[in-house]
This record gives C-alpha cells, structure tokens and sequence, in this order.
C-alpha cells in the first residue's frame, strides 16, 4: 500500500527535523528522493545517510526557499535530472523568537513571510503547473496548528502558515483535477528544535494542554506524509490533516 518505487519526491528543509522524517520514509519506501534546505553541505550528508540506509537514490541540492530565483532553478534543476516531479512536499519553515510584537523587526518579519509562505507558493505553482500538464502528482504543504491557535510568541509565524492552509485549498482547486493538495497541520514535535528546551517544563505542560498527553516523535509525521504521497488518497484534495495530539480545537 506505501510503495513508492518509480516515485520522484522533493522535500525541502528535508535535511533534519519532520524534513528529514518524511525524507526516509519516502526513500524507505522505494521513492527517488530530493532533499533540499539552504545549506549544501548539511543536504549532501542527509542524502548520504539515506541513500546507505534505504539503497534509494537521495540528492541533496541547496536552495534558500525564500529567494524567488533559488525556488525557479530548484524545480528546473529536478526535472532536467529525472524529467518529472510526482510529489512535492513544502517543508521548510523558520519560527525566529523577538522579545515583544512592537520590536519585530521588518527584517524579521519579512524572512519569516518569504520562508514560510512565499516560497511553498513559488515552488507549488512551479511544480503544480507541471504536474498538470503531464500524470499529475501530489503536493503536501506542512502547516502548523499555530495557524489557527498562534500564540503572542509566534504571531509572523502564524499568518505565514495560515497562509499555507490557504494555498492548498486555493491550489487544489487550480491544479484539479490530475493534482491534489492537501495540508498537514503538526503540532508539537520532538526535532533537532527541541535540543534547545526545558524538555521538563514542556513535558509538564503536555501532560495539561495536549490530549495525548505528550509531544510528537518526529517520525510519527510520517504516516501522514505517506498516505497523501499514495494513489490510495486519491480522493483527498484541499485537505487539512492535523497531526497535534489533539491540541487544535479547531481547522480555521
């Protein structure tokens, strides 16, 4: 039901964290995969770890999502490489902390919008377009549920990925019917971020607010990312799927 063989997948900021998740179990699952964030180095290694682990064929390619130009040469370097893209998973995303709402800078603000939402919109019509010409494929944006319960901490972050919810429903429509689009919506997870955290204090707080009572491993994504990849949901499109434990009460 989740073999991918003959399937050309783009991740970006696929090179750690719920990226890199969804990387391997492409690639586990027989899938060419592409892993694309902005730091050559850090994808070149990924894609070697994997490509040993799983015997797929991993690239690893630089591309700073948030450059228009960056987003353009990506897609053109994948399909003069392997001549189509099936699926398309937008990953890449930054969350930077400010010290209050009237000090974020208009730097800050703007690379958080670029990132975040204004590549997926780039790449996505790049690659929907195509897709839609030819056998289709799926398109899978990750959100966060700070889209529909942002707190005072994350405010940039999440306008940017309500956008995201936005952009799938808005492209599913576009690109219908050879390519669906669909949204995940995680909450929160256990990645390379969490290195930096009281895992105490957020254990505590787990345990009150979230349902499941506990934080996401980051390969408990990989479900999700897998199904919307696959032939059998095909009949899901303008999807939002959260993957929270149950903290978001509501879609938007």
């Amino acid at each position: 039901m989740t073999d991918l063989t003959g399937r050309i997948a783009l991740v970006t900021g696929g090179s750690r964290g719920l990226g890199f998740e969804i990387a391997q179990a492409y690639a586990i699952h027989g899938a060419t995969v592409v892993i694309a964030s902005r730091k050559l180095e850090a994808c070149e290694a990924a894609a070697t770890q994997l490509s040993n682990e799983t015997g797929s064929t991993v690239l690893g390619l630089a591309c700073h999502v948030g450059k228009w130009d960056e987003c353009t040469r990506l897609v053109d370097t994948v399909y003069d490489k392997f001549g189509r893209l099936d699926i398309l998973v937008n990953n890449a995303g930054m969350s930077p902390t400010y010290p209050s709402l009237p000090e974020v800078s208009e730097e800050l603000f703007d690379k958080v919008i670029d990132v975040n939402i204004k590549g997926p919109f780039r790449l996505a019509s790049l690659v929907g377009s195509r897709m839609a010409k030819n056998d289709g494929g799926s398109i899978i944006n990750i959100s966060s549920i700070a889209a529909v319960q942002p707190s005072e901490r994350e405010v940039p972050y999440g306008i940017a990925k309500a956008g995201i919810n936005n952009l799938s429903s808005a492209l599913a429509h576009a690109f219908a019917p050879k390519v669906r689009v669909n949204t995940i919506m995680p909450g929160l997870f256990l990645t390379d971020i969490s290195k930096a955290w009281d895992l105490e204090k957020v254990t505590e707080r787990a345990r009150s607010t979230i349902p499941a009572q506990r934080a996401g491993e980051p390969c408990e994504i990989t479900g999700a990312a897998l199904y919307l990849a696959r032939d059998e949901s095909s009949y899901t499109t303008g999807s939002v799927l959260k993957v929270d434990g149950g903290i978001a009460r509501q879609f938007g």
